[in-house]
């Protein structure tokens, strides 16, 4: 079950009132015998004082050095990685990575057979052209036209599949496992699992390929060489769908299998708890053929002429109590003048439609909340249209992605607490605190970090710009070669 807070509360604590050692009429007697010079606690008490004070002497006459260790931290360091153009070619500072060659029972026919992976549909449209999905249509008028061929109807769900494309060409991809930094683990997890999520299937069924795939690669030589500290996998959905503690929970228990406990795992959420976890982008509907179309749709963006103060992009969820979405719905249609909806009910903005991109494109913020768990991909349709996204809850992106996104959450992002909203605070008021040089400075910003909220369709990447998947990899070699020698978190 999913943490319903992440700002837990504060208690202050009373300091206990200390009792009187003495009573009032008879202290001065009672001091008088204890301290008497006949009394043995005296000369035990001058004993114990004397001896620290030759301890003292003696320390001060000696050549101590101090060292002082490196402090633990629950978190990776976040890698850093240019917002901007970057020269030349990666030069591999952080190692080299090898991909394992899985039999294609682990990935390449999950694929294949597409038609049978969701109890409902087909999802052979949505994983075509290398897991971007049909190209886009209906976006003239809102897209430059030379723009349109980089825009698809990507679903989020399929990093596993677009991760995979780009590591096999990777420049610091290595066919020689022995001087390997870091190991990928190719399998499709979430496309394996999705099947079994909504139908009435067993804890064996959820699991099978998790415990397949796990018993394949203990048997490797290079996995007995860190158990599992120097491998990486790429898992297309959020954390929580591969947790399961009970047979008839939710989801597969694949990170809950002692094999799994030393993997990097790349999701779309993480468990902030978790150091393994590490948040990287939802796909989003661009993918740049070439730095020109990320510069060109950065100048798209920022010269844009906004002509609403906030948007919101969402649906209710009528079976939660309280449904905070509900509230920003009904606050926005209040708000009709400043205010710009997108009413997503049912699956009318299943993987994107033009209205979210046009109504996140004329807005100066749009509104984020939670979404079924704690992030939402829309927090990265909006980014990349150049709104500035307004949180109301910190797990649902400042703990989620700290390798991809400003340091300084202020600095591209306004945070209004759901409670401020629920008590009456106008996130209208709030909002048009702003100056315009705060909004355009924000705006700026965002629009710097573009490059690394999405990714690219050639599989060797962009020119000189890192994208979202440049970033993950930077990251875990950088995080790999860290671990050499013994781990350090």
């Amino acid at each position: 079950m999913l943490p319903v807070s992440d700002n837990p509360s504060t208690e202050l604590h009373k300091k206990p009132k200390t009792p009187l050692l003495f009573d009032r009429k008879s202290s001065f007697s009672s001091l008088q015998a204890y301290f008497s010079v006949y009394h043995p606690r005296t000369w035990l008490i001058f004993t114990i004082l004397l001896l620290q004070v030759l301890l003292l002497f003696m320390a001060r006459s000696l050549p101590i050095s101090i060292s002082i260790p490196r402090n633990r931290q629950h978190f990776p360091t976040p890698f850093t990685a240019p917002a901007v153009q970057v020269s030349g070619n990666p030069e591999c500072a952080f190692g080299k990575v090898y991909v394992y060659d899985l039999p294609s029972f682990f990935n390449r026919e999950l694929v294949k057979n597409c038609d049978k992976l969701n109890p409902w549909s087909s999802r052979c449209d949505t994983l075509t052209n290398d897991g971007f999905g049909q190209r886009a249509t209906g976006l003239a008028g809102v897209v430059p036209e030379d723009l349109m061929p980089a825009w698809y109807w990507t679903d989020q769900f399929v990093t596993e599949i677009i991760f995979h494309n780009r590591i096999l060409k990777h420049p610091c991809r290595t066919f020689e496992p022995e001087s390997a930094t870091a190991y990928f683990i190719p399998f499709y997890a979430g496309l394996a699992v999705g099947k079994y999520l909504w139908s009435n299937c067993s804890r064996q069924d959820r699991d099978r390929h998790g415990e397949m795939l796990l018993t394949w690669v203990r048997d490797q030589p290079y996995w007995n060489r860190s158990n599992g500290w120097d491998h990486f996998i790429t898992l297309g959905r959020i954390t929580w769908d591969f947790r399961r503690s009970k047979d008839e929970d939710w989801g597969s228990s694949l990170i809950y299998m002692p094999l799994m406990r030393n993997i990097t795992r790349l999701l779309i959420e993480r468990n902030p708890w978790d150091y393994f976890d590490v948040g990287v982008p939802y796909p989003t509907g661009f993918h740049p053929r070439s730095d020109a179309d990320v510069l060109q749709w950065q100048h798209h963006v920022r010269t844009r002429n906004r002509t609403t103060l906030f948007s919101f992009a969402g649906a209710t969820r009528g079976a939660i109590r309280n449904d905070f979405r509900g509230l920003l719905l009904r606050h926005c249609l209040n708000e009709s003048d400043s205010c710009r909806v997108v009413d997503c009910a049912g699956t009318r903005c299943s993987n994107g439609t033009s209205a979210i991109l046009e109504s996140f494109l004329d807005s100066d913020f749009c509104l984020q909340p939670r979404g079924d768990s704690f992030t939402r991909r829309s927090i990265f349709d909006c980014m990349i249209a150049g709104s500035i996204p307004v949180f109301f809850w910190r797990r649902t992106a400042y703990f989620q992605y700290e390798w991809f996104l400003p340091s300084e959450p202020g600095s591209y992002s306004v945070f209004i607490h759901r409670n401020e909203v629920k008590n009456g605070t106008s996130i209208r008021g709030v909002l048009e605190s702003y100056s315009r040089e705060e909004v355009r400075k924000m705006r700026e910003k965002v629009i710097d970090y573009i490059p690394k909220l999405v990714y690219a369709r050639p599989d060797a990447g962009l020119e000189s710009f890192k994208d979202a998947f440049d970033v993950a990899i930077d990251g875990v070699l950088r995080r790999m070669k860290e671990q050499e020698g013994g781990y350090k978190w």
